[in-house]
C-alpha cells in the first residue's frame, strides 16, 4: 500500500494545474485590464467564467469517473483545460477568451471528483482527513506558486507567455496522471445506483452551507491582488506575495484541520468553527481597511487564509457520505454548488465595488459565513 503515497502526489500535482488557472487569472488582472481595456464587471466575469462551464460538467464527470475510473477522467480534463490555456495565450479577442477559458474550466474539472475518488480508495477512514487535506492542500499551493510565479513571468514575456505557462502545466499534469494513477487493490465494483447521493439530503446541506464559506474564498481572492495594486498602490510582486500569503495559511490550514478531524472524528464541528472564525477575521479586516497597510495586509492575509483552510473537511465529509463507490457522483454534487457560488461571486463583488466601496464589499463577506454555519447546524 505504499503506492497510495504516489496517487496522493499525483492527485496533488493535477489539484495544484488546475487551481493555478482558477487563482491565476486574478493574479494577472491588472495586465488584463490593460490588454483588453475591462471594466471591473468585465473582469469578474472573466474570473467567474472557469467556473461557468464547471458548473455543467461537474456532475457528469463525476459520474463518468465512477464509470470508467480516475486516470481517464482526470487525464482527459486536464487536455482540454491545457489546450484552453495554450489557445488563449495568443490573445484572442474577450469574447473568444471568455468562451476559451470557460471551455476550459469545463473540461479540467474533471480533476476535483478524480483525484478525490482516487484518495478515497487508497487511504483507510482514519487517514482519509489527513490525506484528502493534504490532496486539498494543493488548492492554495497550486495559488500561491502562481501568485509568486506569474508576476516576474509576466514581466518577462507579457501576458501571452503567463496564459501559456498556465496552459503547458495542465497538460503535463495530464501526463503524469495518465502514467501513475491506478485503481486500489481490492476495489469495490462500479455503482449501480449512481444517483443516490442525488436524495442525500445531508449531503444538500452540506454543499449549500459550504457554497457560502466558498464565496467568502473567491471574493477576497478574487481581488486582494488588485486592491493591493490598484487602490494602495502596492508593486504588482508585493501584492502578489500577499496573495500568496494567503495560499500558504490556506493550505497548512487544510492540511492541519484535516488531521485534526481524523483524531475528533467528526468533519462538521471544526467546519462550522472555521465559519465562525472566518466571519469574525473578515469583519475586523473590513473595519481596519484606510488605515496603513502595515496593519491592513496582514489581517486581510489571515482572513483570506481562513477562507481557504475549511475545504478539505467539506471535501471529506462529501466523500464519505456517499462511500468510495459514489464518490464521484457526490462530489460531482458538491463541486457544482461551490462552482455555482464561483461563479456568482466574482460579479456580485464587483457590482457592489462600483457601486459602494471597498470597504463596504469586504463587509459584506463577513455575514456568508454565518448563514454557512447556520445551515451546517443540524450536521454537528
Amino acid at each position: 500500500m505504499r503506492y497510495r503515497w504516489v496517487i496522493l502526489a499525483t492527485g496533488v500535482f493535477a489539484q495544484a494545474a488546475l487551481s493555478g488557472v482558477f487563482f491565476g487569472l486574478p493574479v494577472l488582472a491588472p495586465a488584463l485590464q490593460d490588454e483588453y481595456s475591462l471594466s471591473l464587471a468585465q473582469l469578474g466575469a472573466l474570473f467567474a467564467a472557469s467556473n461557468i462551464g464547471g458548473i455543467v460538467t461537474l456532475l457528469p464527470w463525476g459520474l463518468l469517473t465512477d464509470r470508467v475510473g480516475e486516470r481517464v477522467a482526470l487525464s482527459a480534463g486536464l487536455v482540454g483545460l491545457g489546450a484552453g490555456f495554450a489557445a488563449a495565450a495568443a490573445l484572442p479577442p474577450y469574447s473568444l477568451l471568455f468562451l476559451l477559458v470557460t471551455v476550459a474550466g469545463a473540461s479540467g474539472v474533471s480533476v476535483n471528483a478524480a483525484s478525490g475518488r482516487a484518495v478515497m480508495g487508497w487511504f483507510a477512514a482514519g487517514e482519509r482527513g489527513l490525506a484528502l487535506g493534504v490532496r486539498q492542500a494543493s488548492v492554495p499551493v497550486g495559488g500561491a506558486i502562481v501568485s509568486l510565479a506569474l508576476p516576474p513571468l509576466l514581466g518577462a514575456g507579457g501576458l501571452g507567455w503567463a496564459l501559456g505557462a498556465l496552459g503547458l502545466w495542465a497538460l503535463a499534469a495530464a501526463g503524469v496522471g495518465a502514467a501513475l494513477l491506478r485503481e486500489p487493490p481490492r476495489a469495490e465494483e462500479a455503482v449501480e445506483d449512481v444517483v443516490g447521493p442525488l436524495r442525500d439530503a445531508r449531503l444538500w446541506r452540506l454543499s449549500i452551507g459550504s457554497t457560502f464559506y466558498v464565496c467568502v474564498q473567491i471574493g477576497i481572492t478574487s481581488f486582494l491582488v488588485l486592491y493591493l495594486h490598484e487602490e494602495r498602490g502596492l508593486s504588482l510582486g508585493a501584492a502578489g506575495a500577499a496573495a500568496a500569503a494567503v495560499h500558504v495559511i490556506g493550505a497548512i490550514g487544510r492540511v492541519g484541520l484535516g488531521a485534526l478531524s481524523d483524531r475528533l472524528g467528526s468533519r462538521f464541528t471544526l467546519l462550522r468553527a472555521v465559519g465562525i472564525a472566518m466571519a469574525v477575521a473578515i469583519a475586523v479586516a473590513a473595519a481596519v481597511l484606510p488605515l496603513p497597510l502595515g496593519l491592513v495586509v496582514p489581517l486581510l492575509v489571515v482572513a483570506g487564509g481562513l477562507s481557504m483552510c475549511w475545504n478539505a473537511l467539506s471535501f471529506t465529509a462529501a466523500a464519505e457520505l456517499a462511500g468510495r463507490r459514489n464518490t464521484g457522483a457526490a462530489l460531482g454534487v458538491q463541486q457544482t454548488m461551490l462552482a455555482a457560488g464561483c461563479v456568482v461571486m466574482p460579479i456580485a463583488f464587483a457590482y457592489v465595488l462600483d457601486a459602494s466601496s471597498w470597504r463596504i464589499a469586504f463587509a459584506l463577506l463577513a455575514v456568508l459565513p454565518l448563514a454557512g454555519w447556520r445551515v451546517l447546524a443540524p450536521l454537528s
